[in-house]
């Protein structure tokens, strides 16, 4: 009798304010761990130069859009710029029953719809900046933004953070390799969950014949 036990996979929740290191925690993650991948969202904005359909976004029409909206066929979506985003259901619940694990890197927002959809198999992990100073040092340094998208930012973060106490864990990126190690911590003790494996009952009915 084999223990390679079948488990359901999770949905991994990362979300911040920008510049507390959700990005690069995502891609190391993406890197490390060959069970997870990146949710791929649908929208109605034009590709940029270098983004592939299928790879950075699933690129559609708003009639085909709506389309899916009126199907229910969205975990979560929203206008954003008068351009639609949305998570479209069907290969994200493929993804869980075949035991792979899907990493959303999305707002507060998107969370609350989710949880709403699929609390169930939903992790939440809500990362800090250790400072207000520190954020906008971060946002400085990475010389992405102008000093006006800068401070943007920067009134946004107490918006998003305010959101926190509405996540299963918290961690404060103070220290980008503990909060890596960390947040595989998070995710092997939520894959070990009873509840996500699934093939456990059968596994100890056999266990216990006579």
């Amino acid at each position: 009798m084999s223990s390679n036990i079948k488990k359901r996979g999770l949905l991994l929740v990362l979300s911040s304010p920008s510049g507390a290191g959700k990005s690069t925690l995502s891609r190391l993650l993406l890197e490390k761990d060959d069970n997870i991948s990146m949710s791929v969202s649908m929208t109605t904005r034009a590709p940029r130069p270098g983004e592939v359909h299928g790879v950075h976004y699933n690129f559609a029409t708003q009639a085909e859009f709506d389309a899916l909206v009126a199907e229910d066929g969205f975990l979560e979506h929203a206008t954003v710029f008068e351009n639609s985003y949305g998570t479209p259901a069907a290969p994200v619940e493929a993804a869980l029953k075949d035991g792979k694990d899907v990493l959303f890197d999305i707002d507060w927002q998107g969370t609350q719809q989710l949880n709403q959809r699929v609390g169930a198999d939903l992790v939440r992990v809500f990362i800090l900046p250790p400072s207000k100073a520190e954020l906008l040092n971060r946002l400085k340094t990475r010389a992405q933004d102008s000093d006006e998208v800068v401070a943007k930012r920067m009134a946004e973060a107490n918006a998003e953070i305010s959101h926190w106490a509405e996540y299963d864990y918290v961690i404060i990126n103070d220290d980008l390799e503990k909060a890596e190690s960390q947040l595989f911590t998070i995710l092997n003790a939520e894959r070990m969950k009873r509840a996500r494996q699934s093939g456990l009952t059968d596994f100890v009915n056999d266990l216990t014949q006579d």
